[in-house]
């Protein structure tokens, strides 16, 4: 994996920088991890790959950097944005579970799908965009895992993109302003899956959606 450069921000946002990758300043991918983190702590933003597309990181605990994300992705509040964890204990400090829920988190993460499921309150509110619930990713990608595990708190999953605009599945298709990217190279691009539970249905088709699709029908 390559380090970071500073480019020009094509965006509009006071203060933001874009970082993009070069190979004069390679960094191993610890030493990503740690500058990562570093950004992340100071209500950063960090563009990280997935297993399906590239995410716009901030920390998911902070009412300072979830706006942020907003205002990067051009968001209307009212949208609601999933935040990622690194293990199971995660899951249960941001939201309720049932039996339900415990059998869909065995049975699929981590992988490429968002389990909708009551937030706790120790979240904030945008995240769930006034409907109590919030998207759920447990990524089965080792540079996410590191991340979140280092930071040692959730991160938000939105794709890297302007909202309504294509998905980035390189470095190169980034449009948001942020202040450090990992690069992980080209990525499938087959969105997550999203799923509520409670409503036994799917919110959104993406990967997996068969096995998703089957597990639904096993508890109806």
């Amino acid at each position: 994996m390559t380090g970071a450069s500073q480019a020009s921000n094509p965006g509009s946002i006071p203060g933001y920088r874009i970082f993009m990758t070069s190979s004069e300043n390679i960094l191993s991918l610890s030493e990503q991890i740690e500058k990562a983190v570093s950004v992340l702590n100071r209500d950063g933003l960090v563009v990280y790959p997935t297993e399906t597309v590239y995410g716009l990181g901030a920390d998911a605990l902070s009412d300072t950097a979830v706006m942020r994300v907003y205002e990067a992705k051009k968001r209307l509040l009212g949208k609601p944005v999933s935040v990622a964890v690194s293990d199971i204990d995660m899951i249960y400090g941001i939201a309720e579970t049932d039996e339900l829920a415990e059998a869909f988190i065995s049975r699929f993460l981590p992988g490429p799908v968002t389990v909708l499921l009551r937030a706790k309150s120790v979240l904030p509110s945008e995240l769930t965009g006034g409907t109590g619930m919030i998207g759920i990713r447990y990524p089965d990608h080792q540079t996410a895992l590191a991340l979140i595990a280092a930071l040692d708190s959730p991160i938000t999953s939105t794709s890297a993109n302007i909202s309504g605009e294509v998905s980035p599945t390189t470095a190169e298709m980034v449009n948001v302003p942020h202040d450090y990217m990992i690069d992980g190279g080209s990525l499938p691009g087959t969105p997550s899956t999203v799923v509520n539970l409670s409503g036994r249905k799917i919110v959104r088709p993406g990967a997996m959606l068969d096995e998703v699709a089957s597990f639904l029908k096993e508890h109806i």
